[in-house]
């Protein structure tokens, strides 16, 4: 895999250079609530800028039907990514059309333009190999060279993604290689004992990773909606908490697997529970009660883990050498419901542990909470792409930017 530095190394200098991004941010309207992706990616098109490149940045926003629609325009994060360089960044309202053309041909040297949503085109995401194909021939008449930088999306089999670097010369930036060697040292240099954290709302989320992390973790911590179905299949009562009965099965095997395997598989011994799910605009207080784990009131919901479960979990993060977390607590939007997730940043913070916070809402969590990004050894910007990397999976955007 060609690097950037390498690519820079051959000269960039009046080249137009297509870099794949991942702004794919939180919106509310158009306020970006958490610009963590688009800042990921500012050294890789500085770098590029400097060396005299004509900088075209492209990226998806939330999941548009293949049409135009303002709801996902790039244009806040375009805004917020000059910013970011201190420089002007052109717009062009369109992917491959008159407005982009116009704004590339425009780009003097060392000048940047981000072109709308990827997936205002519906060759995108297609699943046919010969439409995405055709909307990567419209998108590399835009560039001279590639360069993948959005791991967030590099788990995806789309057209900016798989299909364009196979029309260009190609490298990775340097957000990619950052994220490539920190999944190596949680896969092939691990320092034990190696501690994995889950959260987040489903089991079948998490299901892939589970299973592979069966075979190198030393413990397991579970949390979040996706603990129900475990404390279900323990026979406990879990009342309206979210449950995914489906997988109970799966759920039951992994349990014995990591007794035989010697794996510590830890769940929740309380939990924060509610008749009623907070409201998550106005934070009205929410009053949760804490109960045993095994004592849900059959008519209230989990909804973040308790004040017992939070000691428990900080003290099996203390003598870690490895950590990987993925997936908040409970419902930390709330401030009634964010100490669980709270608290095992803190963990991971004051661990002296190499400590990977794996991307997603747990990335979010982090940042909304106050924590600083440099306490954690490493803080992912694709959640999705970071399990399924720990999978074992291919994923298709690292293969492509293979030589």
């Amino acid at each position: 895999m060609k690097t950037i530095d390498e690519l820079l190394a051959e000269g960039v200098s009046g080249k137009r250079v297509f870099v794949r991004a991942d702004l794919n941010v939180p919106l509310d309207g158009t306020t970006i609530t958490d610009d963590g992706r688009i800042r990921a990616v500012v050294p890789t098109v500085k770098a590029l800028a400097d060396a005299g490149a004509r900088v075209v940045v492209a990226s998806h926003l939330g999941r548009p039907k293949g049409a135009p629609d303002p709801a996902f325009s790039l244009a806040p994060a375009a805004a917020r990514l000059g910013e970011l360089l201190g420089a002007d960044v052109a717009f062009a309202t369109d992917t491959v059309g008159e407005s982009a053309t116009a704004t590339v041909a425009g780009l003097a040297d060392g000048q940047v333009a981000v072109i709308e949503n990827l997936r205002f085109n519906a060759g995108e995401t297609s699943k046919d190999d010969a439409e995405r194909g055709a909307f990567a021939d419209q998108l590399a008449a835009l560039a001279d060279v590639y360069v993948g930088d959005g791991f967030g999306a590099v788990h995806r089999k789309h057209a900016s993604v798989f299909d364009l670097p196979a029309r260009l010369p190609h490298a990775a930036g340097y957000l990619i290689a950052t994220e490539v060697g920190v999944l190596k040292k949680l896969t092939e240099d691990v320092r034990r004992p190696y501690v994995v954290a889950l959260g987040g709302a489903k089991v079948s989320d998490k299901l892939g990773v589970i299973d592979h992390l069966l075979e190198k973790a030393d413990r397991i911590l579970i949390g979040g909606g996706m603990a129900y179905t475990f404390l279900k299949a323990q026979g406990h009562e879990v009342g309206i908490s979210l449950l995914q009965e489906d997988q109970i099965p799966a759920v039951l095997d992994y349990l014995k697997r990591a007794k035989e395997r010697g794996v510590e598989f830890v769940l929740p011994v309380d939990v924060l529970v509610s008749a009623e799910f907070p409201d998550l605009k106005t934070k009205a207080p929410a009053h949760p009660a804490t109960v045993a784990a095994d004592a849900i009131p059959a008519d209230e919901e989990g909804l973040d883990i308790g004040p017992e479960t939070r000691k428990l979990y900080a003290s099996k993060l203390a003598d870690a050498g490895t950590v990987f977390w993925n997936g908040p607590m409970g419902v930390f939007e709330h401030p009634d419901y964010a100490e669980g997730t709270k608290a095992v940043a803190q963990a991971l913070v004051d661990s002296p542990a190499f400590t990977v916070v794996g991307g997603g809402d747990s990335a979010a969590a982090v940042r909304i909470l106050g924590f600083d990004e440099k306490a954690f050894g490493h803080i992912s910007t694709g959640g999705g792409a970071s399990l399924e990397y720990l999978e074992g999976k291919t994923l298709p955007g690292l293969a492509a930017l293979e030589d």
